[in-house]
């Protein structure tokens, strides 16, 4: 089993749900991304997402397009996130790492190239937000090869067959997109989510998180109580962006709001 599908079994076996945070990779600077993936899994954390910074960021808000442009400013990249991943896993060989971003820069890399460079960073998933599953099997085949699991997402108006094939294709989980619109934008219908994923659970066994709208500890519990995981990210970078002048009571909040979740999503 790949380390997403042990953490899912471990979590579901002691009735807990996974608190998935997600951070843009040198955001505000370099250095500060690494410590603060560690800081996160001390605080609940149990899948992180470490977003790829891109320029044309085109299904995320303004708080992570902003983040984006603060990361390339120190050109971060893609293979410099993967060093970061890398360096991550030296001290921590537990808590999967999921890439997420556009296939953009993995196409300019090459899909064997990184697909061979995230194995040797010890990636456990990646989600290109902009791959579909019907164009997505050269790259899904040379990541799962390599033991990584290919992450989709799924919109509101995802129908029965999509799902199924999207169940065919990916794994480690689905990624449920709570919201038409980006990230950070609106506010959940719990109901409507709730009913979501009443179809999407008829089409896969696979476990599914949820994000875009988890901005406190009480949306986290209220989507805990129906989903497999809770993805939190807007909510977090915006702590990053509100603090830049002092990087560390950003990450002081940024764990004090995960702590509070997992709090929270455990009671």
């Amino acid at each position: 089993m790949s380390r997403l599908a042990n953490k899912f079994a471990d979590l579901k076996a002691s009735g807990r749900k996974a608190l998935i945070p997600f951070i843009t990779a040198g955001d505000p600077y370099p250095e500060f991304t690494v410590p603060l993936l560690h800081e996160m899994v001390a605080a609940g954390a149990d899948v992180i997402e470490l977003g790829v910074p891109f320029s044309d960021p085109m299904a995320d808000g303004p708080v992570i397009q902003r983040a984006s442009e603060r990361a390339l400013s120190h050109h971060t990249g893609l293979r410099k996130v993967l060093s970061m991943a890398m360096e991550f896993r030296k001290t921590d060989q537990d808590t999967p790492l999921v890439l997420m971003g556009y296939l953009n820069p993995i196409e300019i890399m090459g899909y064997e190239d990184f697909a061979n460079a995230a194995q040797r960073a010890d990636v456990d998933g990646v989600l290109t937000v902009d791959l579909p599953p019907e164009e997505s099997e050269a790259c899904v085949s040379l990541l799962r090869e390599r033991g990584i699991d290919q992450i989709f997402l799924l919109a509101p108006n995802t129908n029965a067959e999509r799902i199924q094939k999207m169940d065919a294709v990916g794994s480690g989980y689905l990624y449920y997109v709570s919201l038409k619109g980006v990230t950070g934008a609106g506010h959940l219908d719990t109901a409507d989510v709730e009913q979501k994923l009443q179809l999407i659970r008829q089409n896969t066994a696979l476990p599914v998180g949820v994000g875009f709208g988890v901005k406190d500890a009480d949306t986290a519990k209220t989507i805990a109580a129906i989903a497999d995981g809770v993805v939190v990210g807007s909510a977090l970078i915006s702590k990053i962006e509100a603090n830049l002048d002092d990087p560390q009571q950003a990450r002081h909040e940024i764990i004090t709001l995960l702590k509070s979740m997992r709090e929270a999503m455990d009671v």
